[in-house]
């Protein structure tokens, strides 16, 4: 196997573990809201806990997303690498491969980026309610769609290793 190949063998591994943690990171979330979520409503605690998940869960993602990019491209400038990546995740580059996600899915977790920094500057335990319930609804539409961009990017790679073999 050409050393092209292995990278791409690694991908399509990682690819599939980033579908499995989301995965779990999705049932943890359903059981969560299920369960503790009914108990605690509204509080401090469980929007820590909502924040966590929804910020977990995009941690994931990136670091899948940042992979492709050090597979393909693996040019993004240090300042806003963070939103450049997003961007470049949904675009097909001629000759080189196809987009990683939709460009729905990049709005989708754009918002969540958003999120995720604010969060991580954020020390008040006052949690506006309207806007958390709002990631959440970005959360919970991103997972199937990013699930399904995912797959079709495994796809596109096991066809560019049949070709090179």
């Amino acid at each position: 196997m050409k050393e092209n190949n292995t990278e791409i063998s690694i991908l399509i591994a990682q690819a599939k573990n980033t579908i499995e943690i989301t995965l779990l990171n999705r049932n943890f979330y359903n059981n969560f809201k299920q369960k503790e979520f009914k108990t605690l409503e509204k509080t401090t605690v469980s929007a820590m806990v909502l924040s966590q998940i929804i910020t977990d869960f995009y941690t994931c993602v990136e670091t899948y997303l940042f992979r492709v990019s050090q597979v393909f491209e693996n040019n993004l400038r240090k300042e806003k690498w963070h939103k450049e990546l997003l961007y470049k995740m949904a675009l097909d580059i001629p000759n080189i491969r196809i987009a990683a996600i939709s460009k729905q899915t990049m709005l989708l977790l754009d918002e969540i980026l958003r999120f995720r920094h604010f969060r991580r500057y954020y020390f008040n335990f006052d949690y506006d309610w309207e806007k958390l319930e709002m990631i959440e609804k970005k959360y919970i539409n991103v997972y199937d769609i990013l699930n399904s961009d995912i797959q079709n990017f495994i796809d596109f790679l096991e066809k560019l290793i049949s070709k090179e073999a």
